[in-house]
């Protein structure tokens, strides 16, 4: 089975995007969250050109994606699980924790580090949030977290199945926690003591830095609660909360392909005011 997962990566991986965001966009206009306020196909179509942009810097710049990483790792018997004697079933729990503990603390230095934070806002400047909004990431921050992602894996000396389980987990949690749908209350406040949800997430999308300073988790909730950055709710509710950056009241500036890439290299559009001024 594991030699299956590894041979058959790309397809596998592809196929569970695809039904998961079919999945997720459904019920987006089924029982959407919140109203829109931009148009969809403008938005969709952008999100997902700064995505392609993304893989295809990828594909320039990395030799290797995290699964090759643990199969040349174990090859040269690099890493600690290459090292012990412990079951695959083991070794695939602790890498996802280990993975999902690793993207919660990176998500919190690219907010935290003012450099990193002028790559990330990029996913903080749209004015809506919605499935897309997972693909919505600058490419210059996917080949950083990346980097991050392929030393863990060569550190952990990972298997190369739970690196694979732990890329098409993270990327439907993605997907899941970005998607704009009204789950039930109830529902919400028992997955959220263990896993991401939209009502989770989006608080962290919010106008208010204090609140977009809180719920880094990607996957898994619980670093929220053991590192003290959980808000349970946004002040304003879900509903009349102010989602994106008040700094970009622009959607066509924050949400056009050619102005997200440019993003993390010009200033806001308040500070270049301010410097005109003076």
């Amino acid at each position: 089975m594991s030699d299956f997962f590894v041979s058959h990566e790309p397809a596998i991986r592809l196929a569970c995007f695809t039904v998961l965001f079919c999945f997720f966009a459904s019920l987006e206009v089924l029982k959407p969250r919140r109203a829109k306020s931009q148009s969809t196909a403008f938005r969709w179509s952008n999100n997902a050109a700064l995505f392609f942009v993304g893989i295809l810097l990828i594909r320039a710049l990395v030799p290797l994606l995290p699964a090759a990483a643990a199969i040349w790792a174990q090859d040269r018997s690099l890493g600690l699980f290459n090292h012990v004697n412990i079951s695959l079933f083991a070794q695939c729990v602790m890498t996802f924790l280990a993975l999902d503990c690793l993207v919660y603390w990176q998500h919190r230095l690219f907010h935290r580090i003012p450099l990193l934070w002028r790559i990330h806002r990029v996913h903080h400047a749209d004015g809506n949030l919605d499935v897309t909004s997972a693909l919505r990431f600058h490419p210059v921050e996917i080949v950083i977290s990346l980097a991050f992602k392929l030393a863990a894996v060569v550190l952990i000396g990972a298997p190369a199945l739970a690196v694979i389980v732990f890329e098409i987990v993270l990327n439907g949690g993605a997907l899941f926690s970005h998607a704009n749908f009204a789950l039930p209350s109830a529902l919400d406040k028992t997955l959220r003591r263990v896993v991401v949800t939209p009502d989770f997430h989006r608080l962290h999308h919010s106008q208010s830095p204090k609140e977009s300073n809180r719920n880094f988790g990607f996957f898994i909730s619980w670093w929220d609660y053991l590192f003290c950055s959980y808000q349970a709710q946004p002040g304003l509710g879900h509903v009349d909360m102010k989602i994106g950056l008040a700094e970009y009241s622009s959607l066509q500036q924050a949400t056009r392909v050619d102005k997200m890439l440019a993003m993390p290299f010009i200033d806001t559009p308040a500070a270049a005011r301010e410097k005109e001024s003076r």
